[in-house]
């Protein structure tokens, strides 16, 4: 505690002051799906490994630290920590977590992100859900300074990219695995939180990706609003918010059971929930009548997040967007950065920003369905630990923000 400052001390966050202050944070991409290589043979997409944090954490966490940063999306390699029913290796995270509690860094434990541990498969399992809640259950009780929590990162993209577009994981492509798949994250997500919810006082961030689609033409009307009520679908669910009866319908044809909803539609946890919102460039596309889609930045991270509050009405927390450097990434942030002020001064109540992740990350252009090792430059860091431009101007944001942001009942 001699280390931090008065303002740090008074501004720290705790569960009893998180929706009333605001926090500056980023993350560190742990996702490890299991894809096809060219050569028909199976691989696991480890970012850990790619951005060289097994070896390098304790300098990853000192630069969180000297960003001004006091939160970090973080969480141990769900794979490699519950190696099998009830036995968990948690050499790894014993060693990140305590570094992290020493340096007065809160992490938004994120416990699985993106995949399973092999003896689990793929997520058309519907053990998932149960193994997983007593590994949440194993977790929260090791680690009891942890309050803040992602059970299930991006429940829809999960889903989606598992079981709907067959790049990872399960590979499949039908609307049927990816109601399974979609089924068993959100049960998941939800047993996670009723467990941690027994053990301590937590709270639960649900970073999931927010999106609108855009109809290019009157023949793509019905395919667009289609999928505009299907990008709720994962936090309907997760917070007992009944879909329309056109939803409904599209779930029980695809595979829900009656008893399924009846179990989503009765759950409690949503007075512990913060509402993630994920933007980037592809979270608002144009649709064509053919179904193909293309980029579109209409409405932006302020018009979207209006849309998911009017309908979830929960605090809101920006939990990641990045951009490439090419692309001007310092650009970008100065623009989400701009959403989300107008944001809070209009009187939502966003609690947080982050920039995601602290470095560069590796074959997210092709969404990691190929091992190409091609460097993302997407990080406030570069791979050789050298901050970004980008990072530079954050740094600017989070000191001259900061202050004043993180108190109570700020003024404008």
């Amino acid at each position: 505690m001699s280390s931090q400052t008065t303002s740090e001390v008074k501004n720290a966050l705790s569960p009893d002051s998180l929706t009333r202050s605001f926090t500056f944070c980023t993350g560190i991409e742990n996702s490890a799906p299991i894809i096809t290589c060219p050569d028909g043979k199976p691989m696991r997409v480890d970012q850990m490994a790619e951005s060289g944090h097994y070896e390098r954490w304790r300098e990853d966490f000192q630069l969180v630290h000297d960003l001004g940063l006091r939160c970090l999306r973080y969480g141990p390699p769900y794979y490699r920590t519950h190696v099998a029913p009830g036995r968990y290796d948690w050499s790894f995270a014993d060693e990140t977590f305590a570094e992290l509690r020493r340096l007065g860094i809160q992490p938004i434990a994120d416990l699985c992100h993106f995949s399973l541990p092999d003896w689990l498969g793929n997520f058309q399992n519907t053990d998932f859900p149960h193994y997983f809640a007593e590994y949440a259950d194993a977790f929260a009780r090791r680690y009891p300074w942890v309050w803040l929590y992602t059970p299930v990162n991006e429940m829809l993209i999960t889903a989606e990219y598992s079981a709907l577009r067959g790049y990872w994981n399960e590979q499949l492509c039908s609307e049927r695995s990816f109601v399974t798949a979609l089924c068993n994250a959100v049960e998941a997500n939800i047993r996670a939180s009723e467990a941690i919810m027994r053990v301590s006082n937590a709270w639960f961030v649900q970073s999931e990706s927010t999106r609108y689609y855009h109809p290019y033409s009157p023949d793509s009307v019905s395919k667009t609003a289609h999928l505009n009520e299907l990008r709720f679908l994962s936090l309907d669910l997760n917070y007992s918010h009944s879909p329309s009866g056109r939803m409904l319908q599209y779930l029980l044809a695809n595979g829900m059971s009656l008893d399924q909803f009846d179990f989503f539609m009765n759950r409690s946890i949503r007075p512990s929930c913060i509402m993630g919102t994920d933007y980037y460039e592809t979270s608002e596309m144009i649709v064509y009548p053919d179904g193909s889609t293309k980029r579109s930045n209409v409405l932006g991270y302020y018009g979207l997040t209006r849309q998911y509050f009017e309908r979830f009405r929960l605090p809101i927390m920006h939990t990641e967007t990045n951009q490439y450097q090419p692309l001007n990434a310092a650009y970008w942030l100065e623009r989400q950065w701009a959403n989300v002020l107008r944001l809070r001064q209009e009187g939502y109540p966003m609690i947080g920003f982050t920039w995601y992740s602290l470095t560069d990350q590796v074959d997210w252009d092709v969404d990691l369905r190929l091992p190409r090792g091609h460097v993302n430059s997407s990080g406030l860091f570069d791979l050789e630990r050298r901050i970004r431009r980008v990072g530079v101007e954050y740094r600017r944001i989070i000191r001259e923000w900061g202050p004043g942001l993180a108190a109570s009942y700020v003024r404008f």
